[in-house]
């Protein structure tokens, strides 16, 4: 149970109760495709829909920054979430194996100013030509009354061939789980380290001083790195020929590395941690100074992982890992139960 997360205004449990209840619901109108050009396909706990459309298949996901867009409010600087932005879409995609193609994003602001707008394009720009997609659409709504600085969101749209969406069947016995490191928050659990920051620094809690002359908002918003162009090196993306076995990836981000992982394991299988990267000293702080027990912030941040490929071929992972520019180690694998 994530009791401080529940405190701080954020029920996990209840959130994946309403997720399974709303899946439920859309399972229900597969069937309005049956007999036409795409029919959904059940991934039961993907990271994105699975769509049939006959020699490959498209997948599409939403996702938002959340609450770090309020840091990104209180410090008025608003250049780097579209990194967390096409981070929360692309590497969902990349977890079926698909190449992400275009992201459409909406923007509720309780103001409409072109002076925050233009940074938030800006960084999204950018952000898209990391993960190799475009930015094809998109709405700016000014909601006076329905949103507090500014709320953003997005779906991305994404293509694999069938004989390589990554569904986790091709999981098995003595696979490798592959850990992806990341060294700051990423973009889930702000709720939590909003609430700390605020409990013990006070409501300037972002000018607070963090270390060698950055401030504490500063390092909150770091932005994610995207590890699309990791993965879609491994798999060879929707054409491109791949430089490793992969049988399944799971990004991390709410929920935990356990958790999200455990989306990705097929029944009869299980993970077993070996060896887990040392916590990101900034997260490690907020944990001493919230008295945030270990098994909470698993469940609510990452710990230092930002991505697990699971994989029979280890070594060829990290040597492709490494040559682009990220370090990826074994934390664990994959047994039978």
């Amino acid at each position: 149970m994530s009791e401080l997360y529940r405190a701080a205004g954020v029920d996990i449990a209840a959130g994946d109760s309403a997720s399974r209840l709303a899946y439920r619901h859309a399972q229900s109108t597969f069937g309005n495709r049956l007999g036409k050009m795409g029919v959904p396909i059940n991934v039961e706990d993907g990271f994105s829909g699975l769509i049939d459309m006959g020699p490959f298949c498209l997948t599409f996901n939403s996702d938002g920054v959340g609450s770090k867009a309020h840091v990104a409010w209180q410090m008025r600087r608003f250049d780097t979430l579209g990194y967390d932005l096409v981070a929360m879409v692309a590497d969902d995609a990349c977890c079926l194996g698909a190449e992400p193609v275009a992201i459409v994003n909406t923007l509720d602001m309780e103001r409409v100013d072109t002076e925050v707008v233009e940074p938030l394009m800006a960084g999204l720009e950018a952000a898209a030509a990391v993960a190799g997609c475009a930015v094809v659409g998109g709405e700016i709504a000014e909601l006076r009354d329905g949103v507090r600085g500014i709320s953003w969101s997005a779906s991305c749209i994404g293509t694999v061939r069938r004989e390589r969406a990554l569904d986790g069947t091709g999981v098995s016995a003595g696979d490798t789980l592959l850990g992806v490191r990341t060294d700051n928050f990423r973009a889930n659990g702000f709720t939590l380290l909003r609430s700390i920051l605020q409990g013990h620094l006070g409501d300037q809690w972002y000018q607070v001083e963090y270390e060698h002359n950055r401030s504490w908002g500063e390092v909150a918003l770091e932005p994610c790195r995207i590890f699309t162009p990791l993965v879609l090196a491994l798999t060879g993306g929707f054409e491109g020929e791949p430089r490793a076995r992969i049988h399944a990836v799971a990004h991390i981000t709410g929920g935990g590395l356990r958790h999200n992982v455990s989306r990705v394991i097929p029944r009869g299988l299980c993970p077993v941690w070996d060896q887990l990267p040392d916590i990101p000293l900034a997260m490690k702080r907020v944990m001493d100074m919230g008295k945030v027990p270990w098994v909470e912030a698993e469940r609510v941040w990452h710990l230092g992982v930002g991505m697990v490929i699971v994989t029979p071929e280890p070594q060829r992972c990290r040597d492709v890992a490494h040559e682009l520019g990220f370090v990826a180690t074994p934390i664990g694998r994959v047994v039978e139960g």
